[in-house]
C-alpha cells in the first residue's frame, strides 16, 4: 500500500501545547466512498490539540475521521473526532475536534505523569563535613582540577513556589487552549456528542433489528447499493438522530426509516449510560 503525500491546509491552527512523544497503538476510521474502513497505526506523539500518527493507509487533507487509542495508566481509551492536518509517506498529523472535559483530563494526567520527574534532595551539612575532610588531607600527586558540577538546591519554600508557578502556568495554558479551540468547536455540527464508536461495536450490540422494504421504484430502476448514515445513539439505546452521508437517493428514505426502529444495548462509560456516535450501513442488493 503506498501512501501519497497530502498537501496540509494553507491556514493552520499555531500550537498552544507542546506534543509529548508516546508510542502505542491507533486505531482510525475513515469513509471510503460512503462506507467506513479501520486503518491500524500508531502514535508518536500526543497534546490536547492533537496527535502525530503512523497509519498504513492514504488519507486526506481536511478529511475528518475517528481516532481511539489507549493513554498509559489511563483506563478508559480516548475516543474522539479528528481532522487530517497533513500526511506524507505515513506519518499524519491528526488535530482533535470537539474534545470533552473528560477527554481533556485523561490527556493532561497523561502528560503530567510522562513529564514528571523526581526532585534531587541533598544534605548540604553533610557535603561541608565531606568537602572538609578532602581539603586536610595530604596532596599525594598535582593534577588538574576536574570542574566543579552546578548543583540545584530547592528548599522547602522553593519547592512550593516551585508548584505556585506550575500551577499558574497550567491555568493560563488552560486559558488559551479555550480561546484557540472555541471557533473549532463552533464549526463542529450541532448535536453530535464527543464520544464516537466504530460500527463494528456498535453492530454487536443490536438488540432489535427491522430490515429495510426494497421501495418499488428502485427495484424497477434496477438500483442497488449501501446507505451510509451517521447515527447517535442516546443513553437508553435507541436512535435519537440520523444523518444520510452516501448512497442512492432511492434507496436512503427506506434505510433510515428502518435504522430509525432499531434497538441497542446502552453503552456504558464508568458505570454510566451515555449518548454516543457511530456510522450505520445499510445494504441492498436485488434477488
Amino acid at each position: 500500500m503506498s501512501a501519497a503525500s497530502s498537501p496540509a491546509f494553507e491556514k493552520t491552527t499555531r500550537r498552544v501545547f507542546p506534543r509529548h512523544p508516546i508510542n502505542v497503538p491507533l486505531d482510525l476510521i475513515a469513509l471510503r466512498s460512503g462506507v467506513p474502513e479501520n486503518f491500524p497505526g500508531r502514535c508518536t506523539d500526543l497534546s490536547e490539540a492533537g496527535v502525530g500518527a503512523v497509519v498504513a493507509g492514504e488519507l486526506a487533507a481536511g478529511q475528518q475521521v475517528a481516532v481511539e487509542l489507549r493513554l498509559p495508566d489511563v483506563g478508559v481509551p480516548v475516543r474522539a473526532r479528528a481532522l487530517v492536518r497533513y500526511q506524507s509517506r505515513l506519518h499524519c498529523g491528526l488535530e482533535f475536534v470537539g474534545l470533552s472535559v473528560e477527554q481533556r483530563e485523561m490527556i493532561r494526567y497523561w502528560v503530567y505523569h510522562s513529564a514528571s520527574q523526581p526532585v534531587d534532595f541533598r544534605d548540604s551539612k553533610k557535603e561541608k563535613k565531606v568537602a572538609a575532610a578532602k581539603t586536610e588531607a595530604p596532596v599525594v600527586a598535582a593534577e588538574p582540577a576536574a570542574k566543579p558540577r552546578r548543583r540545584i538546591r530547592i528548599g522547602q519554600r522553593g519547592f512550593y513556589v516551585l508548584i505556585g508557578c506550575l500551577l499558574a502556568l497550567a491555568g493560563l495554558g488552560w486559558w488559551q487552549w479555550q480561546r484557540s479551540w472555541n471557533e473549532l468547536e463552533k464549526r463542529a455540527p450541532v448535536g453530535e456528542s464527543g464520544l464516537r464508536v466504530s460500527p463494528e461495536t456498535i453492530e454487536r450490540r443490536i438488540v432489535t433489528k427491522v430490515e429495510p422494504m426494497y421501495p418499488e421504484a428502485a427495484r424497477t430502476a434496477g438500483t442497488e447499493g449501501v446507505v451510509v448514515l451517521d447515527a447517535v445513539i442516546a443513553p437508553d439505546g435507541s436512535v435519537k438522530r440520523l444523518r444520510p452521508v452516501s448512497g442512492p437517493d432511492l434507496l436512503m428514505q427506506s434505510a433510515t426509516e428502518a435504522v430509525r426502529s432499531w434497538k441497542f444495548e446502552p453503552y456504558l462509560s464508568s458505570g454510566k449510560a451515555i449518548e454516543v456516535e457511530t456510522t450505520i450501513a445499510v445494504e441492498f442488493r436485488l434477488n
